[in-house]
């Protein structure tokens, strides 16, 4: 169950990162963890889930997971791409620059159409879109999780 930590609290942070950058629709976000992968908050909740998936310790749960992961956001982020395409004339050289899902190591540098604002870290946009409702929820899963182990070791 410990070894999940390593998937579940980077995916958490990834998604309260990303979460203090995004304008949803109102602008190309392209800096912070937008320069690294163009979709850190579906990263983010993928880590979460197999880091859960992981602590109960069932290959098939995975195996599940997997597939529902890739019949879900597959379509969706497509779906987004399009949106993003006909709204942002810059989403073509940003998606040239910065892959779909895993992420580059280095920040892509944008310039031109794609390049938006500098974009920092808001607090208010964190709070805005509530991740930290993420927290509290992978909280209250451990716990559970820690109290069905104990009353089986019991």
């Amino acid at each position: 169950m410990l070894g999940s930590l390593l998937l579940v609290v980077p995916g958490l942070w990834l998604r309260g990162f990303a979460a203090g950058y995004v304008r949803k629709n109102a602008e190309l976000t392209t800096t912070g963890p937008y320069a690294h992968t163009r979709n850190p908050l579906y990263l983010g909740s993928m880590m979460i889930a197999f880091g859960f998936a992981a602590a109960s310790g069932r290959w098939a749960i995975l195996v599940v997971l997997t597939v529902l992961f890739l019949a879900i956001y597959l379509p969706t982020i497509l779906s987004e791409e399009e949106f993003l395409r006909g709204q942002f004339p810059g989403f073509d050289a940003y998606a040239a620059k910065v892959p779909r899902l895993l992420p580059r190591l280095t920040p892509a540098r944008m310039g031109g159409a794609a390049q938006q604002t500098a974009g920092v870290f808001s607090r208010q946009l964190y709070l805005h879109h509530r991740e930290y409702n993420a927290a509290m929820g992978a909280v209250a899963i451990y716990a559970a999780l820690a109290v069905r182990l104990w009353f089986l070791s019991r």
